[in-house]
C-alpha cells in the first residue's frame, strides 16, 4: 500500500466522520484513521442527537450535504420537536437513536464512499516541516503522507477515566488513550489544558419497573433531521420514561462525596456547567429535594438503558445504592457504572475561522479537541474543517460561516474569538439572530453555498428549489386571495377572535396568532387544493411559509441588524499587526488583540475585553 493522501483525518467520532466524508465528497483522496473500525461514529454518552440549538446544527450539517442527519433519521427510535410551545426560533429537533444502528449506518456510508480509505491504528506523531504538516506516524510505525491533516481526537488525548478513587487510562471505557500528539504540539508552542466530562450508569431493562414511571412518547409527524425525501424513520419507535431522585437518594450520594474525584482533589480540570454530574447537582442545588431522570433506550434489540441526568464518577457501589432508592429502580441491575473522563484540549483561539491552526499550516482541529462538548457541535466543526482542508490544498476560497448565517458560524466564532473556560455547549441564547437561524430554514440558508462549493449535490439543490417554488406559490395565493367574512368567521370564532366585518386577504388572516394555514384549509376548499398541489412535502412547505408570514417583521428587523454586523466584518485588519504600539487601545484590548490577531474589525468587536471605544480606535486606524 502507498500511504499518500490529500487529507488524513485522525479519529472517527462525529467530527472525524463528517470531516472525512466532506473532504472525500469534494474530491480529495482522504484517509480516515481510527483505533477501532467497530466504533466508527460511536455515541460515547447518551444515545441521542439534537436538542436545544444542537438540533439546528444537525439540520445545518444536513443542509450542506453532511451525513449526521441521514444517519440519525435512519437509526431513530424516537423523534421529538422540543419547545413547540414557544416561537419557531426555539423549536429544536431531537432524536433517540439505536446506538448499534447509528454505527452501522455510518460504516455503510464511509466504507462505500469514493475517494475515502479507512485505516485502523493510533496516530502517535505529526510529520511537520517548515511550519507545515506533511502527514502522520502511527503506533504500528507507518508513516503516511498528506497535504493536510485534521485532528478530531475527542476525549482520547491522554484520556484518564475516574471510577471513584480508581483511575484507568482510556479515551472511553475499555478503549485506550492516545499519547504523543499533545506533547509534540506543546513543544511547538500550542497552549493546551485539561477538561472533564462524564457519563451515567447503563442499566438492564429487565430490572426496571416502568409502571412506576411516566411514559414519554415521541412525535408522529412529518418532522425529521434530513431534508432529503429519500430518508425516513424505519425502525420501531420506542418510549422514554421519567422518574425522580428523592432525599433518600441524595443522602446516599452525600455519603460518598469524600470518595468523589470531583470533590477530593483527584480531578482538577473543568467540567460542563450545563450537564453536571448528579453529585454536583446535590451540592450546587442543595435546596432541591428531587432531580428529574430520563430513562432512554439504547436500541430496538437491546436491554440496555441510559439514565439521563445521573452522570457520576462516584464509586460504583454508591451509584448502585443511590439508584435503588429511585422509584422504579428499586431492583436495578447495572451493566456498568458511570465515570468521569479527563482529556487534553487546545485553546481554540489558536485557530482561524476555517479551523486551520495559526501555528502549523494545513493542520486543522475539530470537535472536543477545541474544548466543545456534544456530538452535534463536533459534527459541525468536522464538516467545516473537511471543506477547508480540501479548499486549502486545491486553491479554493476559505469557507467560513457568519453568525447570522448558521449556528455553526456562531459556534466557531465564539471558539476562535472568545476561547473556552469550560466545555462549550451550544444554546439558542448564544445566537443574536436566532429568528434567522431556525431549524426549518437551514436549507434555504446553506444549501446553495454548499452546492457552489461542490459538497451539496444536484438532487439536494433541486429539492431546495422545488420547496422554494412551493413556498412562493402558496404565499402568492395567500397574498392575492380574498375571503368573505361569512366564510371565515366560524373558524375565527373557534380561535378566539370576533367576527370580521368585511372581506380580507388570506395572508392577513394567517398573520394572526393561533391561526394556521392547515386550520384555514379545513374551511376553505381553494386553499386546501393549493396545499394538496404541493405534493409529498406539503407539511414542510406550509410550516415554513406560515413562519415567514407570521414573523415577517421580526425577520426583517434581524436582517437589518445583521447587515450592520457585516459592515464591520468587511473591514479587514492587517495580519500580525502590532496592537501593543497603539496606546489609545485599552491595555486589555491590546493583550487580547495581540493574542488572537482577528482578521476583521467585526471579529475584534466580539472578543471579550474589546470595548466599543476600542472598536472606534480600530476604525480610525483603518481609515474608517
Amino acid at each position: 500500500m502507498e500511504f499518500k493522501y490529500d487529507i488524513i483525518v485522525v479519529g472517527a467520532g462525529h467530527a472525524g466522520c463528517e470531516a472525512a466524508s466532506a473532504a472525500a465528497r469534494m474530491g480529495s483522496k482522504t484517509l480516515l484513521i481510527t483505533m477501532d473500525m467497530n466504533k466508527i461514529g460511536q455515541m460515547s454518552c447518551n444515545p441521542a442527537v439534537g436538542g436545544i440549538a444542537k438540533g439546528q446544527i444537525v439540520r445545518e450539517v444536513d443542509a450542506m450535504g453532511g451525513q449526521m442527519g441521514i444517519v440519525t433519521d435512519r437509526s431513530a427510535i424516537q423523534f421529538r420537536m422540543l419547545n413547540r410551545s414557544k416561537g419557531p426560533a426555539m423549536w429544536s429537533p431531537r432524536s433517540q437513536s439505536d446506538r448499534k444502528c447509528f454505527i452501522e449506518e455510518w460504516v455503510k456510508i464511509l466504507t462505500t464512499m469514493p475517494n475515502l480509505d479507512i485505516w485502523q491504528d493510533t496516530v502517535m506523531e505529526l510529520l511537520i516541516k517548515d511550519g507545515q504538516v506533511h502527514g502522520v506516524k502511527t503506533l504500528l510505525g507507518v508513516e503516511m503522507q498528506a497535504k493536510a491533516v485534521i485532528l478530531t481526537n475527542g476525549t482520547f488525548l491522554n484520556g484518564l477515566l475516574h471510577f471513584g478513587k480508581t483511575q484507568i487510562e482510556g479515551g472511553r471505557i475499555a478503549e485506550p488513550s492516545s499519547f504523543g500528539i499533545t506533547e509534540q504540539l506543546r513543544e511547538l508552542g500550542f497552549a493546551t489544558d485539561r477538561m472533564k466530562t462524564g457519563t451515567p450508569a447503563r442499566v438492564d431493562k429487565r430490572s426496571i419497573d416502568f409502571a412506576q414511571m411516566t411514559e414519554q412518547l415521541g412525535d408522529n409527524d412529518n418532522h425529521q433531521f434530513s431534508y432529503l425525501d429519500t430518508v425516513k424513520r424505519e425502525l420501531k419507535q420506542m418510549s422514554c420514561w421519567i422518574t425522580y431522585t428523592n432525599e433518600q437518594t441524595h443522602d446516599v450520594l452525600r455519603s460518598g462525596l469524600a470518595d468523589s474525584p470531583l470533590y477530593n482533589g483527584q480531578i482538577q480540570s473543568i467540567g460542563p456547567r450545563y450537564c453536571p454530574s448528579i453529585e454536583t447537582k446535590i451540592v450546587t442545588f442543595a435546596d432541591k429535594d428531587m432531580h428529574q431522570l430520563f430513562l432512554e433506550p439504547e436500541g430496538v434489540d437491546s436491554n440496555e438503558y441510559y439514565i439521563n441526568g445521573f452522570s457520576s464518577s462516584l464509586p460504583w457501589q454508591i451509584q448502585w445504592q443511590a439508584l435503588k432508592t429511585v422509584k422504579g429502580l428499586e431492583n436495578i441491575v447495572l451493566y456498568r457504572p458511570g465515570y468521569a473522563i479527563e482529556y487534553d484540549f487546545f485553546d481554540p483561539t489558536q485557530l482561524l475561522h476555517t479551523l486551520e491552526t495559526k501555528k502549523v499550516k494545513n493542520l486543522f482541529f475539530a470537535g472536543q479537541i477545541n474544548g466543545t462538548t456534544g456530538y452535534e457541535e463536533a459534527a459541525g466543526q468536522g464538516l467545516v474543517a473537511g471543506v477547508n482542508a480540501h479548499q486549502n490544498i486545491t486553491g479554493g476560497a476559505p469557507f467560513t460561516l457568519a453568525r447570522d448565517e448558521s449556528y455553526i458560524g456562531v459556534l466557531i466564532d465564539d471558539l476562535v474569538n472568545k476561547g473556552v473556560d469550560e466545555p462549550y455547549r451550544m444554546f439558542t441564547s448564544r445566537a443574536e439572530y436566532r429568528i434567522l437561524l431556525r431549524q426549518d430554514n437551514a436549507d434555504a440558508r446553506l444549501t446553495e453555498r454548499s452546492y457552489e462549493m461542490g459538497l451539496a449535490d444536484d438532487y439536494r439543490m433541486n429539492l431546495l428549489k422545488n420547496k422554494q417554488a412551493g413556498e412562493q406559490a402558496l404565499t402568492e395565493m395567500l397574498r392575492t386571495t380574498s375571503v368573505k367574512a361569512k366564510d371565515i368567521n366560524g373558524y375565527l370564532n373557534q380561535m378566539g377572535y370576533g367576527d370580521l366585518q368585511q372581506t380580507c386577504k388570506l395572508i392577513d388572516i394567517v398573520a394572526r396568532p393561533n391561526v394556521t394555514i392547515m386550520g384555514l384549509a379545513e374551511t376553505l376548499p381553494e386553499l386546501r387544493e393549493q396545499i394538496e398541489a404541493l405534493g409529498a412535502r406539503k407539511e414542510e412547505i406550509v410550516e415554513s411559509t406560515e413562519i415567514n408570514i407570521k414573523y415577517k417583521g421580526y425577520i426583517e428587523r434581524e436582517k437589518l441588524a445583521a447587515d450592520k454586523l457585516h459592515r464591520l466584518d468587511n473591514i479587514r485588519l492587517p495580519k500580525d499587526f502590532d496592537y501593543n504600539s497603539v496606546q489609545s487601545l485599552s491595555t486589555e484590548a491590546r493583550q487580547k488583540l495581540s493574542k488572537i490577531q482577528p482578521s476583521t474589525i467585526g471579529e475584534a468587536s466580539r472578543i471579550p475585553g474589546v470595548s466599543p471605544n476600542d472598536v472606534s480606535v480600530l476604525l480610525v486606524l483603518m481609515g474608517r
